[in-house]
């Protein structure tokens, strides 16, 4: 439930037909855009264009709610020629709906206000200060000036050569060592991954591993390095070729030499004395299967018990 309260306010108040401002084909921007035209003082000649703005209308709503108020009769536009040759466009807005006929008739009544009286005499053009110096007609003899002897073509000068440096001498070639072409020609071999390896890079790829092996890594430790650099979920390798590049490129400290003494390295684990009495079947088992012997016997008895032989 609604309630509401209402108090006339003493002044600067104005009337407006509760058709208007219940119109059911006006947008709310129409509804605020007439009633604050109709609120405003009279003799004043604000535009619709600048009450929009000052009620916060933006440009798409404005032209909308322009729109729905000249077609239910509300605004009405006329643009005519004025004293002097200028163009102005007259606005009625008005609090009923009226008809061209009506509205033109009222327009004719207005008199025809042009923005030219009311502009400032500082916008009339000033008189122009000629430039330095009087204005001299161009020759017209139509000859020529003659040659003043001298010649006052100049050429740019030109730089001087200097001698052209000695080539530097060609770089020697890095020795490759054949330990890391054979390791390259084999890592097609390693993987389905690495079977396209572009022969071309086969030098490079010599020379990146020719620097594993000289900082004492194993070839066995690279070629797990590459492995491990490989995708394990079934992702194709397009360019294997870039992809050895990029895994042989970062190379990682060589383990060094184990000095830790002999005394120090944590002895085996010894089994218990459960388990030491036990001892492997060497039948036909799908697993290995422990037996406690009580002799020499190498099989236990289910083997022995089993006339075929067959795998238990």
């Amino acid at each position: 439930m609604i309630y509401r309260h209402h108090i006339a306010p003493p002044r600067a108040f104005s009337q407006f037909s509760h058709d208007l401002i219940r119109h059911p084909r006006l947008s709310s921007d129409a509804v605020r855009l007439l009633t604050w035209q109709l609120s405003l003082p009279d003799g004043a000649r604000e535009s619709l264009s600048r009450t929009a703005e000052r009620a916060r209308i933006g440009a798409c709503a404005f032209t909308r709610a322009k729109r729905q108020l000249k077609e239910e009769g509300f605004v009405h536009e006329r643009r005519l020629q004025g004293p002097g040759g200028h163009w102005v466009t007259q606005q009625l807005v008005s609090n009923v709906p009226l008809s061209a006929a009506e509205a033109a008739k009222l327009l004719a009544r207005m008199p025809v206000h042009t923005p030219s009286a009311d502009a400032s005499p500082q916008v009339a053009p000033s008189p122009r200060i000629p430039t330095v110096g009087t204005p001299t007609p161009p020759p017209t003899d139509g000859h020529p000036r003659k040659d003043p002897g001298e010649n006052t073509f100049h050429h740019p000068a030109e730089p001087e050569r200097r001698p052209d440096p000695e080539p530097d001498p060609a770089p020697q070639a890095t020795e490759v060592p054949e330990a890391a072409r054979a390791l390259v020609a084999a890592l097609p071999h390693l993987s389905p991954d690495l079977r396209h390896t572009p022969r071309g890079m086969h030098d490079e790829l010599a020379r990146l591993v020719s620097r594993w092996l000289a900082a004492g890594h194993t070839p066995a430790a690279v070629r797990t390095h590459i492995l491990r650099g490989l995708p394990d979920d079934g992702t194709p390798v397009h360019r294997p070729g870039g992809l050895l590049r990029y895994l042989l490129r970062d190379m990682p400290p060589a383990p060094g030499p184990d000095t830790t003494p002999a005394a120090e390295h944590p002895a085996p684990a010894r089994p218990s004395s459960r388990l030491s009495a036990l001892r492997e079947c060497e039948g036909d088992h799908v697993q290995a299967t422990l037996f406690r012997p009580t002799g020499d016997e190498t099989h236990c008895g289910r083997c022995l018990s089993s006339p075929t032989g067959q795998r238990v």
